[in-house]
C-alpha cells in the first residue's frame, strides 16, 4: 500500500512539473534570468508551489502521524550553517547553469535526450562525492 501511494504520488508530481512546464530547460532558464530577457510565466507555478506546501504542511502536520508510517521524518537540523549555504549555492548554480533540478531531470528521462541523461549523470556523480565527502568529514 505504501509503495503504491507513493508511485501515485510521484506520478503526480511528474504530471504537475511537465504540465508547469518545469521539464523545459529553455524555460527555466528564461525564468532565472532576470537580467535579460525574463520570462516570468513560471512565477505562477512557484506560487502554487508555495500555497500549497504552506497550506498542505500545517494540514498533514496536524496529524499525529502519516497515513502510511508511524512518524513524520523531518530535518532535526534548524541553524543555517556553512554546509547548508554551500549545497544551496552548489544547487542553485547547477539549477542555472542547466535548467534543471533533480524532479525534472528524472521525469525528463522519458524523453530519451541525451542532455538530460548527461545531466542525470553529472547529478548522481555530485551525490556519490558528496556522501564521501560528509563521510570523510
Amino acid at each position: 500500500m505504501r509503495l503504491a501511494i507513493g508511485f501515485v504520488a510521484g506520478l503526480l508530481f511528474g504530471f504537475g512539473l511537465i504540465i508547469g512546464g518545469m521539464t523545459d530547460p529553455a524555460r527555466v532558464l528564461g525564468f532565472l534570468d532576470l537580467a535579460g530577457a525574463w520570462d516570468p510565466s513560471l512565477i505562477f507555478v512557484m506560487l502554487g508551489a508555495v500555497v500549497t506546501t504552506a497550506l498542505g504542511y500545517r494540514l498533514v502536520l496536524a496529524r499525529a502521524h502519516p497515513v502510511c508510517d508511524t512518524g513524520f521524518h523531518l530535518p532535526a537540523a534548524k541553524r543555517v550553517d556553512r554546509r547548508l549555504l554551500l549545497g544551496a549555492a552548489l544547487f542553485g548554480t547547477g539549477w542555472g547553469l542547466a535548467g534543471y533540478c533533480p524532479g525534472p531531470v528524472i521525469v525528463s528521462l522519458a524523453s530519451a535526450q541525451s542532455g538530460v541523461w548527461i545531466m542525470f549523470v553529472a547529478m548522481l556523480a555530485g551525490w556519490l562525492l558528496v556522501d564521501r565527502v560528509v563521510a570523510a568529514s
